[in-house]
């Protein structure tokens, strides 16, 4: 019967420590199982990541092109066909549209990226909204449809 007191590991689940260089008679001995010579037998072998033996590694082999551009700023996109969508869904509680709202309503999800208005697709609903960002066209549609676009900041 099993206690708390005299529990121990079942059968064959933990096996003894390989013990490496203790002479011939363990079968690991001389080298230790290290093989003869080189860089990982001597003690205190470290290789660095991607090292290549000293041959052109990967990363400089291959070559470089295009252009980061540090001081881009990513948006999350919403058009205002999705706008359209929530409304005559009835998702919206009001007609105004922000971050909070569109987060609640699962149609963005970082809390980090500004939020950009779109012109994809058409928009007949009267909606006040406030982005980040707007194109020219979302802005448009927007105010031809009787809405309005504020911008943050």
């Amino acid at each position: 019967m099993k206690h708390i007191g005299n529990l121990q590991a079942s059968e064959g689940a933990k096996s003894k420590k390989k013990r490496i260089g203790r002479g011939p008679g363990s079968g690991h001995g001389g080298t230790a199982t290290r093989g003869h010579k080189g860089q990982q037998s001597r003690s205190g072998a470290h290789v660095k990541r991607f090292f290549e033996g000293g041959q052109m590694p990967l990363n400089r082999r291959i070559p470089k092109f295009g252009f980061n551009n540090m001081n881009r700023i990513e948006y999350q996109i919403v058009n205002v066909s999705t706008l359209q969508t929530l409304f005559d869904e009835k998702r919206l509680v009001d007609n105004t549209v922000d971050f909070d709202i569109l987060l609640t309503l699962g149609v963005i999800s970082k809390r980090s990226l500004p939020l950009k208005i779109l012109g994809n697709g058409d928009i007949s609903a009267s909606l006040n909204i406030i982005a980040d960002s707007c194109s020219e066209s979302a802005k448009q549609k927007i105010e031809s449809a009787g809405g309005k676009v504020t911008l943050n900041g």
